[in-house]
């Protein structure tokens, strides 16, 4: 079996942000990764310094180029498909494969779940959006709708209030808002439908109506929205770390987990962000570095 020092599940910005802390400091890591960042579906990656605008794969085959000039660093394509811990660290099981390591690294993202709604999966991370300093910019001016209820629909309506006065809430459903937050939506002119929605239109994924269950319509050119989602991989229940009440992996300020020599970096347990990404992966290769450095010293 061969060993490692960190193993890194997951290669999209955050794994590889760790791998090259790590492989600047000369740490023996392997990067394990299945290919399917979480952000595939958006055509250009936006509010990222340096690269706003610029398409995500883009981004990630410059940084593994980048990342592939340290020597110590190596690259598995594939899926881990587990991980248990051992005397002294964990070992990761992939298809026909078993490695070790001295540090785990929990990079694997998040999966969406999307609601049951015709259309929407086609314009997901397009016109049907779910962050406003990622997307917004795009769609400002423009007739915007959200789909969502309670306190996220109340929170999107503030910070979409910001870019387009044409804002609709659909809240696929009952009302769950108190009456101060009803009074605030209306005092900004913003439109509440409770009416279910039956299906988007959209070409190529750029939503042009949303349609109702009762037949009748509304025009907007962007749908926020925040999906439920779950880990894209069981590995860090089954390590037994900590999950927080919204779902993500539970890390302390230096992205470890609850575990003892695991860590977690990338919109697994942080903002789902590229910038944040990347700088929680720094965050764990440095940290990571220097418990290994304390260790030996």
């Amino acid at each position: 079996m061969k060993s490692y020092e960190a193993i890194i599940i997951g290669g999209s910005y955050a794994g590889l942000s760790a791998a090259l802390t790590l492989g600047r400091s000369l740490r023996k890591t392997l990067v394990i990764d299945a290919g399917k960042p979480c952000n595939r579906f958006t055509p250009h990656s936006q509010n990222f310094l340096t690269h706003d605008g610029r398409k995500p794969a883009e981004i990630s085959a410059i940084a593994k180029e980048q990342v592939q000039q340290y020597k110590t660093v190596e690259f598995l394509n594939g899926l881990a498909l587990d991980a248990r811990k051992i005397d002294k660290g964990f070992v990761v099981e992939c298809n026909q494969s078993s490695f070790s390591s001295k540090r785990l690294v929990l990079a694997a993202g998040i999966k969406d779940i999307l609601p049951d709604i015709s259309g929407i999966t086609e314009c997901w991370g397009k016109s049907v959006i779910h962050c406003p300093y990622c997307h917004g910019y795009e769609f400002h001016g423009q007739p915007t709708g959200i789909l969502a209820n309670g306190e996220k629909a109340f929170h999107y309506a503030q910070l979409i209030s910001n870019l387009t006065r044409d804002l609709t809430i659909f809240t696929n459903g009952k009302l769950d808002l108190s009456q101060d937050q009803i009074h605030a939506i209306k005092r900004n002119n913003i439109a509440i439908v409770e009416t279910e929605v039956q299906s988007i239109v959209h070409q190529n994924g750029q939503i042009s109506e949303v349609i109702l269950k009762d037949g009748s319509s509304n025009q907007v050119n962007a749908l926020y929205h925040g999906p439920d989602f779950e880990q894209s991989t069981n590995i860090a229940q089954s390590l037994g770390c900590e999950i927080t009440e919204h779902g993500l992996i539970k890390v302390d300020p230096r992205q470890m987990t609850t575990v003892a020599g695991v860590y977690a970096c990338g919109d697994s347990s942080n903002m789902r962000a590229v910038s944040i990404a990347v700088s929680s992966g720094t965050v764990v290769g440095s940290v990571l570095n220097f418990d290994l450095i304390q260790e030996s010293f």
